[in-house]
Order: structure tokens, then C-alpha cells, then sequence
């Protein structure tokens, strides 16, 4: 029986790269307020209705940006859970920031706003669809670096009882406070604390059987 034919014609992955391309450069030009929703078409080279096809307003459009972005840290598994997870959220944090010094205005000064992160979050708030969006695009990236932990778990770096998902939202938790609700800096010494803290209080106790 011969398969009945697709309607419509397929999505182009060249589009969508133009498109998250050209709103990614647009953000850092003009920031979350001023984001030209219309001119990311333009500068992408595609029709108004081939974008919001995809994307039917500026917020969708970020959530799947923010999800590119993400998927562009790597989370590694060399057996050293503390530096693997040292790397993987120095690279988060990193982002975070880049997406904090988007709040600021067009002299350049800091806004005192947190960016864009805290915009989608105020959007995922106030639109169901946008905050659905929002948590699936956490928990698909999310599973990544709990599969990390679990596998620690797994060979003995940390106690049996550990829970991935407790430390991990202690982690990243620990991240997103600071970005949005104190302002303090996110650096690299802020995150190497953090991971050698929170992981010397899950560490199992050494076996001397252990090699």
C-alpha cells in the first residue's frame, strides 16, 4: 500500500539557523525591550510568515535561542565528577552572564536588570504556552547533566543516597539566585566553591579498598 504523500513542504534546518542566527545577533544589538522580532525575518532572508510558522512571538522565538545556546555546552564524563561538573557549570555560568550584560542600555551602562533570562521567566509565568516551552527545553538539557551524576553515584563517588536531582537543583539553583534575585557575580571561583562544597557533603567516605 503505497503511503499517503506529506502535505505542506518540510522544514528547512538552513532556515532555522538563519533565523536563530540573526535573533541571536539582534538580541546582543538591541537586547530583550528593543528585540525586532520582524527584522530577524529580514535579516535572515525569510518570509514574516515562514518565522512565525515557527515561532509566533518573540518569546517562543528566545525560548528555542536559549536552547541552542545550551546545546552548545558540552557536559563531559572523564570520572572526575568534580571537575566535570566545575567545567559544565563555569560554561552555564558563563552564558548567564553574556545573557545578564544584554540588560544593559544603549550607553552601555548596567540597567540593574537581570537580561533575558529574567524576561523569559516573567513570560513563562504569564503565558502557559511559553512557559511549557520553558520547562521542556530545562528538562531535556537538564537530563544531561543528572545521567552525570547518576553515573557518579553509580561507581561510588557519591553516597548511595544521593539524590541527582536535589544536587543538581542545589547547583544550578544556586546560579539562577544570584543572577536574578541578588545581582552578585557569577565567576568561575564562585562556581569551583560551590561544586567542592556541595559535593564534599554528598562524597561517600573513602574505601581503602578503592583505587
Amino acid at each position: 500500500m503505497t503511503p499517503p504523500a506529506r502535505r505542506g513542504r518540510p522544514r528547512s534546518e538552513d532556515a532555522d539557523g538563519r533565523i536563530l542566527q540573526a535573533a541571536h545577533e539582534l538580541l546582543i544589538e538591541r537586547g530583550y525591550d528593543r528585540f525586532p522580532i520582524d527584522e530577524v525575518a529580514a535579516r535572515a532572508a525569510v518570509a514574516k510568515t515562514t518565522l512565525y510558522r515557527r515561532w509566533p512571538t518573540k518569546d517562543h522565538l528566545l525560548v528555542a535561542l536559549v536552547a541552542k545556546i545550551q546545546d552548545e555546552v558540552a557536559v563531559a564524563d572523564t570520572g572526575d565528577i568534580r571537575r566535570d561538573l566545575t567545567v559544565y557549570l563555569t560554561a552555564i555560568a558563563t552564558g548567564l552572564n553574556r545573557m545578564r550584560r544584554v540588560g544593559r542600555d544603549a550607553t552601555g551602562e548596567d540597567d540593574g536588570s537581570a537580561g533575558v533570562v529574567a524576561e523569559l521567566v516573567a513570560a513563562a509565568a504569564r503565558h502557559p504556552d511559553v512557559g511549557d516551552a520553558v520547562r521542556a527545553l530545562f528538562a531535556r538539557r537538564n537530563a544531561l547533566p543528572l545521567a552525570l551524576l547518576d553515573r557518579a553515584r553509580e561507581r561510588g563517588a557519591l553516597a548511595a543516597g544521593t539524590s541527582s536531582e536535589v544536587l543538581f537543583d542545589q547547583l544550578a539553583g544556586a546560579l539562577y539566585y544570584r543572577l536574578l534575585i541578588t545581582g552578585a557575580p557569577i565567576g568561575a571561583d564562585y562556581v569551583e566553591e560551590l561544586v567542592g562544597q556541595l559535593l564534599t557533603g554528598a562524597a561517600t567516605t573513602p574505601n581503602p579498598e578503592r583505587t
